[in-house]
């Protein structure tokens, strides 16, 4: 398949980016890793007047600490420099443990953080980690900048709270608070897949061993990533317990996720694994947290 036809604008900053993006709005698409938006161009199922690359905007890479110990990332930075960049696992281990299971290497040193993040796709990884650390996401147009909440920013499959005008140029990851274990899995036919479920999981004990906080939040379970408060909740004023881990994931996989099911994986399927994903992440997240509070 090749797409439609379109005109083709390569902007060597952000604010010739941003002066584009508001002069052709709903009639163009930005280009950052392309690794979603060129498919779906050849297929048709997209077809933009204008495409606007970014590549050449190199202000929009970067990772770096802010005060506080944050952790900023350029829109266009690309996922295998986050990867290899030493801050991210020591700042945001989540997002790290989570990076390798991103379809495979060629994608990754295209993928951009950003792409992934503004294309939405219910079963991409990024999503998940970004609202499952609550990160904040800086966007830009010509009126000026405005900061996103990333519980605002998914509004459906494909579907982000960007105006045709506005550029994501920055998503900020908050320091992980003291005590608290991480883990990410997933299950897909074959590496490199798109996975069938995932899970994001991040636990923190206080100094009594006690579940303080709770996030898990899930991909392909949705229209977007899935939020399962309910099975937060359940977590948090208990001993991590086996017998809690498996009432957290009764309540995940059967109340508050909603699978599609596809050719690989009926709903059923779908739940199964979310209950078994759940159950494994919060043993290895508890652990973690149990390691972090000796230290």
């Amino acid at each position: 398949m090749k797409p439609a036809p379109f005109e083709y604008l390569a902007p060597d900053s952000l604010e010739e980016a941003v002066s584009l993006a508001a002069q052709h709005g709903d009639h163009a698409k930005l280009l950052a890793g392309g690794q979603s938006l060129i498919p779906a161009m050849n297929f048709r199922v997209v077809q933009p007047a204008m495409l606007i690359d970014l590549n050449r905007v190199t202000e929009l890479r970067y990772i770096r600490q802010n005060e506080g110990g944050a952790l900023a990332i350029g829109s266009m930075t690309t996922q295998h420099e986050l990867e290899i960049d030493g801050q991210v696992p020591d700042r945001v281990p989540l997002l790290f443990e989570a990076l390798p299971h991103i379809a495979h290497p060629q994608i990754r040193n295209r993928g951009t953080l950003g792409g992934s993040l503004v294309h939405a796709d219910p079963a991409a990884e990024l999503p998940v980690i970004a609202l499952a650390c609550g990160a904040r996401l800086k966007a830009r147009s010509r009126e000026g900048e405005r900061w996103i909440e990333i519980g605002s920013f998914f509004q459906g499959m494909f579907m982000t709270d960007l105006a045709p005008e506005e550029i994501l140029v920055e998503v900020v990851f908050p320091p992980m608070p003291p005590g608290t274990g991480w883990s990410f899995m997933e299950a897909s036919r074959r590496r490199g897949d798109y996975a069938m479920m995932g899970v994001a999981v991040l636990l923190r004990l206080d100094g009594e061993g006690v579940c303080a906080s709770a996030r898990l939040v899930y991909l392909n379970a949705g229209d977007g990533p899935v939020d399962a408060h309910e099975a937060a909740a359940s977590l948090i004023g208990s001993k991590p317990t086996a017998a809690a881990f498996e009432e957290a994931a009764d309540i995940a996989s059967q109340k508050e996720i909603d699978p599609f099911g596809n050719i690989h994986a009926t709903v059923d399927f779908q739940r199964h694994l979310a209950h078994v994903l759940t159950r494994r992440a919060l043993e290895q997240a508890s652990g973690r947290a149990q390691r972090a509070r000796a230290n």
